[in-house]
């Protein structure tokens, strides 16, 4: 027997989604492709750079790849079946498939934070200890960091999940978002879920709380190192700072907002969904690529060698 169909009598939940008029869905239909499409390529574009290019081949763009990968999975997980959603009347998810979102979702957004440190990491041995990068951040450590990503990323998800798949869901099936949002479907349990809502908001808010205060710290040391101790090898660290900081902020900003400091009013939770859904993972190849003349480089060098053997067929 399932246990969890077994326990519940819904079989399925009704999202409702970003507006009733359908006109406006139309509109958002094509905003949303748009920029899901935008989503894929830059981060597809990065990925295979890094791969093809040789001059990309070192620590800090093996960490941007690999961020690429998270930012295009975490999109991927909801973001195509919201993007039907705007051409369906009835907006429906199956349970398990409510579940499987919200599994995904926290896995590569656990995942996607614990790289931030590594990358962080990264930056700070690359500012602070330039003459020691190489030895520092050697493969082993490149591949340990990822591991310990992945890790972090089923840890942060399974000790959530394993108390919510048991959950008997039996009366209201709704759920007031753009896709199955954690909080929100543990409220519509049939028993008592206030120790659950605090373990959701504890390992989800505090930890990316705790996170990016920690990151914050690290970057003010990297900024009062370049500030005192001005050399070659820390200028040339220096551009990709800049980008880093953005995209930390950009990501931990609507989490920490999300879960410690939860809100009442539905139409914040579902812009803070947009914007950690798919926004952020489009703002990330933007501002890697135009701030980086490294990526620029190698994006073009890839062009022009498909666009060559191309004509030459």
């Amino acid at each position: 027997m399932d246990p969890l169909n077994n326990r519940s009598s819904v079989s399925e939940f009704i999202l409702l989604g970003l507006s009733s008029s359908q006109e406006v869905q139309i509109f958002l239909f094509a905003i949303f492709f748009l920029v899901y499409v935008a989503i894929v390529v830059g981060n597809l574009l990065i990925v295979i750079s890094v791969i093809l290019d040789n001059h990309l081949h070192s620590p800090m763009y093996f960490f941007l790849a690999n961020l690429s990968f998270f930012d295009l999975c975490l999109s991927s997980v909801a973001t195509p079946k919201m993007i039907a959603d705007f051409l369906r009347k009835h907006k429906t998810i199956s349970l398990w498939g409510c579940m499987a979102q919200m599994f995904f979702t926290h896995f590569f957004g656990g995942g996607e934070m614990s790289l931030l440190i590594a990358m962080a990491i990264d930056r700070y041995v690359a500012i602070c200890k330039p003459l020691h990068y190489k030895t520092i951040m050697s493969h082993r450590v490149l591949i340990v960091f990822l591991l310990l990503s992945w890790a972090t990323g089923f840890i942060h998800t399974t000790s959530q999940m394993v108390f919510t798949v048991g959950l008997p869901f039996c009366g209201p099936n709704i759920v007031d978002s753009i896709f199955c949002d954690l909080p929100l479907v543990i409220k519509l349990a049939c028993t008592e879920t206030y120790i659950l809502e605090l373990l959701v908001i504890a390992n989800s808010g505090l930890l990316s709380l705790i996170c990016f205060i920690l990151l914050l710290i690290s970057y003010i040391i990297m900024l009062v190192t370049i500030w005192q101790h001005s050399s070659s090898a820390s200028s040339k660290a220096v551009p990709t700072l800049s980008a880093h900081i953005s995209v930390v902020t950009l990501f931990f900003g609507p989490t920490i907002f999300n879960y410690t400091f939860p809100f009442n009013s539905y139409s914040v939770e579902k812009f803070l969904s947009v914007f950690y859904s798919i926004i952020t993972p489009l703002l990330n190849p933007i501002m890697y690529t135009l701030r980086n003349q490294e990526m620029k480089a190698a994006i073009r060098r890839l062009s022009s060698q498909h666009v060559g053997s191309w004509l030459t067929h």
